[in-house]
């Protein structure tokens, strides 16, 4: 099979289209030929291992996993032995941080592993963004304890997570608060932002209102600058563990102080979760957004895109299938 590989660190010239062997579905694993993928920021950060201590999981001189890509949709093509909620044809898409391997034509994936079909009426492309930004969002939503008629504040609408964390919160009837730059003011309005910031013509940090939540979807602010726009007892999350990984530490202080709390969500990689996301699809309420569609073929240049910082919620490669 064609497979986007890397075979050491480095910038995305690294990353080369080669063919490889097609991986086989053991006796509890389902074989997915993939039509779409995305490039994110996780495949970014592990394919540059950056920062360094990503190593420890990746491998300290080079590599162990080559082919990148967490998120997927795609056929089921061959199903294990011991296989019971899939069947081949089946039209699934799914999560696979860590093994990795969504880069690829083909990918086999467990059968209990984050993966669900896809709702009817929607297509590959569409639905293969919707796990990484808003798996990373849910637990961020989840983990403050976010409830109806709370006020959050998201920085960093109109990325990944964010423009997921906005649907998100929307469905479960949240004010929501979006700060993003002023060429996705429309768009975070269409996501259901009830009040929309322009920090590229004022400081959200100087926002008069407070928040139940700070959620900062692009890691580029700190507690420390947030900490006015909470009410007492509020919390403030981010994506990033911060400069000198503040985040973590002060996660660990700040809720002995009883005040305003900074907590750090780990996402759960699991079925339950993409299947929530199915339902948010399949019921309107949450739909990722895309900016750029790249061939297999052209993965190195959606990787520069994705690390210009610029990019618009979601980057989809697509993946032809010849027979």
């Amino acid at each position: 099979m064609k497979a986007a590989v890397h075979t050491r660190y480095g910038p995305p010239d690294v990353v080369r289209i080669r063919e490889v062997d097609r991986p086989e579905a053991g006796d509890r694993d389902v074989l997915v030929r993939v039509h779409a993928t995305t490039v994110n920021r996780t495949d970014c950060a592990y394919r540059a291992a950056r920062p360094f201590f990503m190593r420890l999981l990746t491998g300290i001189v080079r590599p162990r996993r080559t082919i990148m890509g967490t998120e997927f949709a795609g056929e089921v093509e061959a199903v294990g032995q011991d296989v019971t909620s899939f069947s081949v044809g089946d039209r699934v898409f799914g999560y696979n941080e860590g093994a990795f391997g969504a880069h690829a034509e083909y990918l086999s994936v467990p059968e209990d592993g984050s993966i669900a079909t896809v709702p009817a009426g929607v297509t590959f492309e569409q639905v293969a963004p919707a796990t990484e930004g808003a798996h990373y969002a849910l637990a961020c939503i989840r983990h403050a304890g976010t409830r109806a008629g709370q006020d959050v504040l998201v920085h960093g609408a109109s990325g990944g997570i964010g423009s997921a964390a906005v649907q998100l919160l929307k469905s479960l009837d949240v004010t929501v608060t979006a700060v993003c730059a002023t060429e996705s003011l429309a768009l975070v309005k269409r996501l259901g932002a009830d009040r929309v910031v322009d920090y590229t013509v004022e400081d959200f940090t100087e926002d008069e209102q407070t928040y139940d939540a700070v959620f900062d979807a692009v890691g580029k602010s700190t507690f420390g600058r947030c900490r006015r726009l909470l009410k007492p007892g509020g919390v403030y999350l981010s994506s990033e563990p911060g400069p000198w990984a503040q985040n973590l530490m002060l996660a660990a202080v700040t809720p002995l102080l009883r005040g305003r709390r900074v907590k750090f969500a780990f996402p759960r990689d699991d079925q339950a979760v993409v299947r929530h996301l199915r339902e948010l699809i399949e019921s309107g309420k949450f739909a990722p957004v895309i900016d750029r569609r790249y061939a297999l073929d052209q993965i190195v240049d959606a990787y520069r895109y994705v690390e210009t910082g610029q990019k618009i919620g979601n980057v989809v490669i697509t993946i032809a299938q010849v027979d």
